[in-house]
């Protein structure tokens, strides 16, 4: 007899009616290379021999104890054995499987009994009933919070591929009873939210038999059990404070990990007979399973997989007629509850993971084709009824040269084959072309068509060889295309057929001829400080001094003025404007401006104004009029260069004053001064900062009394000594003018953007993703809606941190070029052209001097977004004088197609019209070309792209979660959602600067 003591690890074995597997899984532990374990076997209520066969085998081997109970199922089973374990570790051994002879000595090492306790883990095979070992199933990581969320999923591990501390068992109350499968997923879900580390073992040591009729089959068993963990993990997630569920956190609802289960086990079935409505119904709920078709074409092949047990997932391609009808009645069922057009592409992952099993395989799933060519023995290729879509891999012997995917219009002829190869894959170096008298002449004749470009590339010769080299390449492909046949009834020509159909049923548009630049004068280099001002005021107001912003700031600045002030001198008066209202609060007005244009304003504005004297005088370079009660000097002080001739116009100001005068002066806050607080980017070198230090430095001169605003701050000194000064904080006056208001960087210390452009480059930009700036709304759509006040913030934000924006048309050439970006790019979207676009999201904008591109509904201009409806009141649209006033302010247009179809719900032929016809509305109206399409509800496939690229378009956007790349394709860029129903602190994150300030 085989005996030990004090085993480090002890096995727990149900066994009911096992007498045919129980010896064999016995015998696997028998064989460890590690004698010292212990083996639990209870004899659940058996009714064959299998409690006969435990007590001799556990007769001839004390590690073996036998014991038994009426049948109450696996788990209590389990939990019986568990009670007369000894060992410090557990691992469950089903009596049908086995594990390898390494399993002891691999494991043992990394699971602990600990604080906090450690869980190993391995992959394991299964083995079907013929005995043929099925590939690998690898384990997942499951590293800190993964293994939360995994389980709160689906089962990630099998319960033989486990091994835990017996404490940690016992304190998660042991398996649920209740359940009568799952029972394992359950407790790794309760031991993963108890703490447990879950280490991976990279070696397959375990197997599963493939036993038919066993308890695990039972579909109404899985999915009503499946129902009860989940609905258990929710609450678990929501008791420790985890992220909501949703595809931007990676936790998986439990909807969707509900219907995973439905999905795996009526795959895995394949029966067509069986009552798949009778089992979707004991959901609580079927989601919407847009956003997750690959995702759910792995679950249905991977249960296929498992019921049908092929030895290479590709092998299913050999028998359609066995699980064809499953699948298609899966994806029924799936189409009917998520948006259109997701059963289309779970249909198109399924088809891309077959193949790549095996890219040399050619088939057919529903109407994706898939096809193989040899590029040295192309043949005509039929299209496949229903087909519409194209994956064609090309090999040159055993080289895989390139994959094509996209729409399918005809059969593929050679020449259709051959122009995929040239111009999709670039393969064209692996086609094989004799040089024949016929392909000679082709090729004169592709070149004879470009005479023209040839002589002067060869004339301009040495900086033009790229372009010559790139047309050489060009008439080669022609010429090889002319020569390769073709049909009527080929890819090529029935596209060129509905191309030629649908362009021809659109009016001409009529384009705005894009007005030159005018050849603007250019002034002459200024020479002197006087030029400089003369050609400031060459236009009257330079500065809007009538609005709101700046007569606020007067009122200010005359506030500070003593009663009694009998002379006060004016420098840089500009036209006069404050000099009017000045001479109503003194005595007698010197007022001064370097520029004669200016002066000449003023003294026609002041004419009625006797106690006002005008002159021209430059106050650096001239000397000031002596003995004056009161000197004003605001918004110029910046323009001196440096704090040397700052210094000389402060002395000057102050010898000019009187004992006891008063010197004002009003000068903005600049970023470049103050960088730790809200100011203007300006590129003067300082600003009111450093010229208050400066005047506070002169002898004589003392701060009496300061108005600080946000923007801007007065200041009035007395050449006299003064008492403490006292600091009056008010506001500023508003609405401000753009052209002031987009200079002015709010918060703390950030990154100005020509600091950024000169030291940044990047290859990827952030594009956002934002539909409402509102206020009110459907609930339902919360997250559709930016608030004002909080996309003022994220915009702000933006400015501070030296982000600029970037529309289509700009990215489109950036990531064409394929050169890195400098400085910080961002791109601005916004979806459906809502009217709040116009009210509240363009001032916003303007006011932070970012551009940005929406994408028009075409159809629905001037409507509502009726695609809401079932959610409440539908939101205005931008009408098309909206869209063309904004557009003339700098707004970039671009195509959200015509009725708001999902694209991938679409057929080709009328994609391609809807493209078509939604380009050329927006043309037909901006008078420019419109080049970019962000698609709605971001429903892309494999067809899209080509199909966008047809209908003229150059770029296109997705609502794929993502920043975007130069290694995107460039119909489906990703973009970054920012949702309304996210904290204002979210939005940081959302832009890579995790904890900067906002707000």
């Amino acid at each position: 007899m085989v005996t030990t003591v004090a085993p480090d690890i002890s096995f727990l074995i149900p066994a009911y009616n096992a007498e045919d597997t129980l010896a064999e899984a016995l015998a696997s532990l028998q064989r460890q290379t590690r004698p010292n374990w212990q083996a639990v076997v209870v004899d659940d209520g058996s009714s064959d021999r299998t409690w006969e066969l435990v007590e001799a085998i556990a007769a001839a081997d004390s590690r073996i104890v036998a014991a038994r109970q009426t049948n109450a199922g696996a788990a209590a089973a389990r939990n019986h054995a568990a009670r007369l374990a000894a060992a410090p570790l557990l691992c469950m051994l089903d009596a049908d499987d086995w594990l390898d002879p390494a399993f002891i000595e691999t494991m043992l090492p990394m699971a602990e009994d600990r604080s906090p306790p450690a869980i190993a883990y391995c992959s394991y095979r299964r083995v079907a009933p013929d005995g043929r070992p099925m590939p690998v199933e690898q384990a997942p990581l499951l590293a800190g919070d993964a293994a939360r969320r995994e389980f709160s999923s689906f089962c990630a591990l099998a319960i033989h591929t486990v091994v835990f501390p017996k404490s940690l068992f016992e304190r998660v109350g042991c398996m649920d009873e209740s359940l009568q499968t799952c029972e394992e997923w359950d407790l790794w879900l309760r031991m993963a939210f108890a703490g447990a580390e879950f280490r991976r073992v990279d070696a397959c040591l375990a197997s599963y038999r493939m036993k038919p009729g066993s308890l695990s089959g039972d579909p109404t068993k899985l999915v009503r059990d499946a129902i009860c963990v989940t609905t258990k993990a929710e609450a678990l997630r929501r008791q420790h404070g985890l992220p909501a569920e949703g595809p931007e956190t990676a936790w998986i609802t439990p909807a969707i990990s509900r219907l995973r289960m439905l999905v795996w086990v009526i795959a895995a079935k394949h029966d067509p007979s069986l009552d798949i409505a009778t089992l979707a119904a004991l959901l609580p709920d079927i989601p919407d399973a847009a956003g997750y078709e690959s995702f759910f074409a792995g679950v249905i092949l991977h249960g296929l997989q498992t019921g049908l047990l092929p030895d290479r997932a590709d092998d299913l391609i050999d028998a359609p007629e066995q699980w064809w009808p499953t699948f298609r009645l899966l994806v029924q069922l799936i189409q009917r509850h998520s948006l259109p057009g997701t059963g289309r592409k779970i249909l198109e992952a399924a088809a891309w993971q077959l193949s790549a099993g095996n890219l040399r395989r050619s088939f057919t799933l529903g109407t994706i084709q898939v096809v193989s060519v040899e590029l040295g023995a192309l043949s005509r290729i039929a299209r496949a009824e229903q087909a519409d879509t194209l994956i064609m891999h090309g090999f040159s012997g055993d080289e895989h040269v390139g994959t094509f995917v996209g729409p399918l219009w005809g059969d593929l002829s050679i020449r259709a084959q051959i122009r995929l190869i040239l111009q999709e894959m670039q393969a064209g170096e692996h086609l094989e072309r004799q040089p024949t008298l016929a392909y000679a002449a082709a090729w004169t004749r592709e070149a004879l068509r470009g005479y023209r470009t040839f002589g002067g590339l060869i004339i301009r010769s040495g900086r033009r060889r790229g372009r010559l080299e790139r047309l050489l390449a060009r008439t080669g492909r022609n010429a090889v295309l002319a020569l390769a046949p073709g049909d009527g009834q080929d890819n090529d020509a029935r596209l060129s057929d509905i191309l030629r159909d649908l362009e021809g049923g659109l009016p001409p548009v009529r384009r705005t001829a894009a007005a030159a630049p005018a050849e603007e004068k250019q002034a002459p280099q200024a020479q002197s400080a006087e030029d400089y001002w003369e050609q400031i005021f060459e236009r009257p107001d330079p500065w809007n001094y009538l609005s709101v912003y700046e007569q606020v700031k007067y009122e200010q600045t005359l506030s500070l003025i003593p009663q009694g002030t009998e002379t006060a001198l004016e420098l840089a008066c500009a036209e006069g404007i404050f000099t009017e209202k000045l001479a109503r609060a003194v005595g007698r007005v010197t007022a001064t401006d370097i520029s004669q244009r200016a002066v000449d304003r003023a003294a026609k504005r002041c004419r009625d104004l006797s106690n006002v004297e005008l002159r021209v005088l430059d106050f650096v370079g001239q000397e000031l009029p002596p003995d004056q009660d009161l000197i004003l000097c605001s918004e110029v002080l910046y323009y001196m260069k440096d704090e040397e001739m700052l210094a000389g116009v402060c002395r000057k100001m102050a010898a000019a004053l009187k004992p006891g005068g008063c010197l004002i002066t009003a000068h903005a806050h600049l970023r470049q001064d103050e960088p730790g607080r809200t100011g203007f980017d300006w590129g003067h070198p300082f600003g009111v900062g450093t010229i208050r230090r400066v005047l506070a430095e002169q002898a004589g001169l003392a701060l009496e009394e300061t108005i600080d605003t946000a923007l801007y701050a007065i200041h009035r000194f007395r050449k006299a000594a003064v008492a403490d000064p006292v600091l009056r904080v008010e506001t500023h006056g508003t609405p401000m003018d753009v052209d002031v208001a987009k200079h002015i960087i709010s918060g703390p210390a950030g990154v100005a953007r020509e600091t950024a452009w000169a030291t940044e480059v990047t290859t990827s930009v952030p594009i956002l993703m934002y539909h409402r700036i509102a206020e009110d709304g459907p609930a339902a759509l919360r997250r559709f809606r930016t608030p004002p006040e909080m996309f003022r913030k994220q915009m702000q934000f933006l400015r501070r941190h030296g982000y600029y924006a970037v529309t289509a048309p700009s990215l489109a050439n950036l990531l064409h070029s394929g050169k890195p970006i400098q400085g910080r790019p961002v791109m601005l979207t916004f979806d459906d052209a809502y009217l709040d676009f116009h009210a509240n999201a363009f001032p916003i904008l303007a006011e932070n001097d970012f551009s940005a591109d929406v994408f028009v509904v075409t159809d629905k201009v001037g409507g509502r977004s009726d695609w809401d409806c079932a959610h409440g009141e539908p939101a205005a649209l931008m009408a098309w004088p909206d869209i063309l006033e904004l557009q003339q302010k700098g707004i970039s247009f671009g195509s959200h197609l015509a009725s708001h179809t999902p694209a991938s719900a679409i057929e080709n032929d009328a994609l391609l019209a809807e493209a078509l016809r939604s380009r050329h509305a927006l043309e037909s109206r901006l008078g420019s070309p419109v080049v970019s399409i962000a698609l709605p509800y971001g429903a892309t496939d494999f067809r899209v792209p080509g199909i966008l690229s047809l209908a003229g378009y150059t770029i296109g956007f997705t609502t794929r979660a993502a920043t975007a790349a130069f290694s995107d394709n460039v119909f489906g860029l990703p973009r970054l959602e920012v949702r309304g129903d996210r904290p204002l602190e979210a939005f940081p994150a959302l832009m890579g600067l995790p904890g900067a300030f906002i707000g």
